[in-house]
């Protein structure tokens, strides 16, 4: 009996990734610590709506899905900008940095439009207020700084090579 050898399954050689820059890296941890957060906030707001008896069931479950929705579509549109896909970046640029920033601030600015000072606020702020600050300053801190990475000069040489 002749005994032949086999041979392995033939395995494609694995496509290797260039590794981000630094400034890329960073970006994605901001961009997951932004989203951290956004869960964070809906948790607190919920439950504040939940122990007030503020929002209906159907109203807080809408509002839960979008958000669900959008957390997830940045977090996997985070991975894309780390591996270095443009159209990634700007998504994230307008659609988080811009527009998402925008949906953050305008409230307290609403509130300093007609008169409210920070101090006051913070004066008449709870607990659950001040932890939610924290948390939205955190935020917003997070896509700001992302968005700034995403375009220092090491990353713009990052995406042009990854169009290329």
């Amino acid at each position: 009996m002749t005994h032949t050898a086999q041979q392995p399954p033939s395995i494609a050689p694995a496509r290797h990734e260039p590794t981000p820059p630094a400034p890329v890296r960073a970006a994605f941890v901001l961009w997951v610590t932004a989203v951290a957060a956004g869960a964070f906030e809906t948790v607190l707001a919920v439950g504040r709506m939940v122990a007030e008896g503020s929002g209906s069931a159907p109203g807080i479950a809408v509002g839960l899905t979008v958000r669900l929705a959008v957390f997830t579509a940045a977090l996997l549109i985070a991975l894309r900008m780390r591996r270095g896909r443009g159209w990634a970046r700007i998504t994230l640029a307008l659609g988080l940095g811009v527009a998402g920033t925008a949906s953050m601030v305008v409230e307290p600015l609403r509130a300093l439009a007609q008169g409210r000072s920070p101090g006051a606020a913070l004066a008449q702020a709870d607990a659950l207020d001040l932890v939610f600050g924290a948390s939205r300053a955190l935020h917003v801190t997070a896509v700001l700084t992302a968005v700034v990475l995403m375009f220092l000069p090491a990353a713009n040489a990052y995406f042009r090579a990854r169009r290329g």
